[in-house]
């Protein structure tokens, strides 16, 4: 009998609707810290043998992945390979098959499910990270940054400053969305490098970015592709979800990233 797949719960908070004690978030997410700092694994991600069966059959494997600390992995797939299965499983909500052997950042899951959710962030999926459409950037801002601060803290709109400190690392040269602009004005590059750079506020040691080809114009992409590279030259690593690896041969980077190939569903 194929197992039912379990989504866990969202506490490391991207823009949906989660719900959690702050206080505990803010306690635990410091432990965490504290753990990884101590533990250094080797290997941003170890999977052996990782899959996924849901109620109609295999969604996702069997995989194998290893991936070093500070580098950029594109995983591709035809249509219902489970990318976005897999890259949910890799920052612990998603639960894999009995039997199958994954560590991320030094910790086994599913067992160590919610340290790994604080240590990483997910872009892209829906559901997870989505933006309200009608609010400003600077009420997106606020409204993540209220998420993360401790109870007590009084949490002040964002002036141009702070936009800047939040949004610069990712949009680097780009011009960086105004205080007042609302989501819906943002062009699709510039509404994908926001989700980044508000994944980027917890400070994660991974984060995910799920169908990145999604956006249509080529430019936007290589945009978006160049904001990953720099943050992973700051020793984040960094895992993409597309169709197809042709955006690779377009990057004119040094370092090509690495590249796998899930199977397709049985």
């Amino acid at each position: 009998m194929p197992n039912q797949f379990v989504l866990t719960g969202q506490y490391d908070y991207s823009g949906g609707s989660g719900k959690r004690g702050i206080t505990n978030v803010t306690q635990s997410l410091i432990a965490d810290r504290t753990e990884s700092l101590e533990a250094a694994p080797a290997l941003a991600v170890v999977a052996s043998q990782l899959e996924l069966d849901g109620k109609r059959g295999r969604i996702y494997g069997p995989v194998d992945l290893t991936i070093e600390p500070g580098t950029v992995t594109l995983i591709t797939g035809r249509g219902g390979s489970g990318k976005t299965s897999v890259l949910l499983t890799l920052v612990g909500r998603l639960k894999p098959n009995k039997g199958s052997d994954l560590v991320v950042l030094g910790r086994e899951l599913p067992a160590k499910a919610r340290s790994v959710q604080h240590l990483t962030s997910a872009v892209g999926i829906h559901g997870l990270d989505d933006l309200d459409e009608e609010v400003t950037v600077a009420a997106t801002i606020r409204e993540r940054e209220a998420w993360l601060a401790r109870w007590y803290k009084i949490v002040h709109t964002p002036d141009d400053a702070r936009i800047a400190e939040v949004c610069g690392p990712v949009f680097g040269d780009a011009p960086l969305p105004g205080v007042r602009q609302r989501i819906h004005s943002l062009d699709e590059a510039d509404n994908m490098q926001l989700r980044i750079a508000l994944a980027m506020m917890s400070s994660p040691e991974l984060i995910v970015v799920d169908d990145i080809d999604a956006l249509h114009d080529t430019d936007s992409r290589l945009r978006v592709w160049e904001s990953l590279r720099v943050l992973a030259a700051t020793g984040v690593t960094v895992i993409v979800a597309a169709s197809t690896p042709g955006e690779l041969r377009r990057l004119g980077w040094d370092t090509i990233p690495a590249h796998v190939v899930l199977p397709s569903r049985r």
